[in-house]
């Protein structure tokens, strides 16, 4: 559902929706800026500059006016936190998309959003609720789940056809022939492009599928053989290099952390 408002909104709305996996949200934008919140399942985003994987119990944020396309990887209940800019200014959010850590906390103020009802009393509560929320969710520390894409057009085609099957196995050579390239030419206008090397960013996009992956509950050898890492074990240490933690571990403080 995309929402519209009405200038009489309040500056921070909060709602809850559920959508079957497989659910695509085709390419639109909000007028308010969107923190969405994964309570389960994990999403997908594409915009014009790069791609995102929200795994359950994170956001993303989404700044008004910034067209994008969502895919639901997995059953997703979303918390959507609509604010408007100067809300958005508040929570010192930024003019570009970022993944999010979500506190217990966070969750919690989510949760009582939802249930306050009409009321006198619930107005002042309401007035509380949001502000710690909006001040909770410019507490939260960014997470580097997001990849970067070319503008070039022959880059950009090259790297929408290795994200429809990325696997660590694709070669140099063989995006720089994709893009009707030289070798030498390919890696510096992509690097000129994206602020990466190419290997770099490969790692960095099957990282972003492997999560999406075991988010929907692939183990992490399949993962690791289908993304085309030697071993799960050399899958495992890149992870945890990129993310912190291991795979098993990062999804099991996911799980742990659901409410809905």
């Amino acid at each position: 559902m995309i929402p519209t408002f009405d200038p009489n909104d309040p500056e921070v709305l909060v709602t809850l929706h559920k959508y079957p996996a497989g659910t695509v949200f085709p390419r639109h934008a909000h007028v308010r800026g969107q923190f969405a919140y994964a309570s389960t399942g994990a999403l997908k985003m594409f915009t014009d500059l790069g791609n995102w994987v929200v795994p359950p119990q994170r956001a993303i944020w989404v700044p008004g006016g910034v067209p994008h396309e969502m895919h639901m990887r997995g059953d997703v209940v979303m918390l959507n936190t609509y604010l408007d800019d100067a809300a958005a200014r508040r929570a010192g959010l930024q003019k570009h998309c970022q993944v999010f850590e979500v506190s217990s906390l966070l969750r919690h103020l989510l949760e009582a959003a939802l249930a306050i009802g009409p009321s006198p009393v619930s107005q002042v509560r309401q007035r509380c609720v949001l502000t710690l929320l909006v001040d909770e969710i410019g507490a939260m520390p960014e997470l580097p789940l997001s990849a970067p894409l070319p503008a070039e057009p022959r880059l950009a085609r090259a790297c929408q056809r290795f994200l429809e099957a990325p696997r660590q196995t694709i070669s140099l050579d063989e995006m720089a022939d994709w893009s009707s390239m030289s070798r030498r030419t390919f890696t510096r206008h992509f690097h000129d492009s994206t602020g990466m090397t190419f290997v770099a960013w490969r790692q960095q996009v099957c990282l972003l599928e492997a999560t999406a992956r075991l988010s929907q509950g692939a183990s992490i050898t399949q993962v690791a053989l289908a993304l085309g890492f030697s071993s799960s074990s050399a899958f495992t240490a890149v992870f945890r290099r990129n993310l912190g933690d291991s795979p098993a571990r990062y999804l099991a403080r996911s799980k742990a952390a659901s409410l809905f």
